[in-house]
């Protein structure tokens, strides 16, 4: 199993559903504006036309993207890890997680911040539009431990969307009391804790490189 990743971007998630499967798999990283694979030096346009990670290559050769479909897989191929969901509504709930997390949050806000060419004007009409989803989740999160009844590969995505906050200044996560606990609580989990650790030293890394390049 291949995962075609870039340091602390989305793909994070799928790192540490990997880890709390302890699963082995090998991290093939993305320079994300040169979209050059620098494990090998391959094109990864050539596995992912678009140039988006996460991307995961199955142990049989299969390619399958997008950040939701890829956890799904994660969580139902390992199913011992209990990370994914059982059927009916259950299954249901953690789809709605996912996708809230993923339209909501990763796209509806934190892209537009995070986007250096982004006029101000975008971003202060994002945050005024957008905001009302951390409130959202500040009420689920109250008295809860986890978005579901344990930790699911929707937890590994909303952590890893959340801790993008440290870069999105805008956004004061003590503004939102049970969020900003969840957050702390889910980066002391072994598994992210390693995850963050493991990709934020690439991520200096990736910083010096375009440094260096520019």
């Amino acid at each position: 199993m291949e995962l075609y990743f870039s340091p602390l971007a989305c793909s994070m998630a799928t790192r540490i559903a990997l880890y709390e499967a302890g699963a082995s798999a090998d991290y093939l990283e993305v320079d994300p504006k040169t979209k050059v694979v620098l494990n090998d030096g391959s094109d990864f346009t050539e596995v992912n036309p678009l140039g988006l990670v996460p991307t995961l290559r199955t142990d049989d050769g299969a390619v399958l993207t997008e950040n939701a479909a890829i956890l799904q897989y994660v969580a139902d191929h390992f199913p011992q890890a209990n990370v994914g969901s059982g059927p009916g509504m259950e299954r249901s709930r953690l789809h709605q997680w996912l996708c809230f997390i993923g339209t909501e949050l990763h796209k509806g806000l934190f892209v537009t911040l995070l986007d250096r060419k982004a006029p101000q004007d975008a971003k202060t009409y994002v945050l005024e539009k957008n905001l009302s989803r951390l409130d959202y989740l500040e009420n689920y999160l109250r008295g809860r431990e986890y978005l579901l009844d344990h930790f699911s590969v929707a937890d590994a995505y909303l952590v890893t969307v959340i801790n993008w906050t440290m870069a999105t200044p805008p956004i004061e996560l003590a503004k939102w009391p049970a969020l900003k606990a969840y957050h702390e609580r889910l980066r002391a989990r072994p598994s992210v804790a390693k995850a963050i650790a493991e990709e934020f030293e690439l991520y200096k890394a990736e910083i010096a490189r375009h440094k260096a390049a520019a």
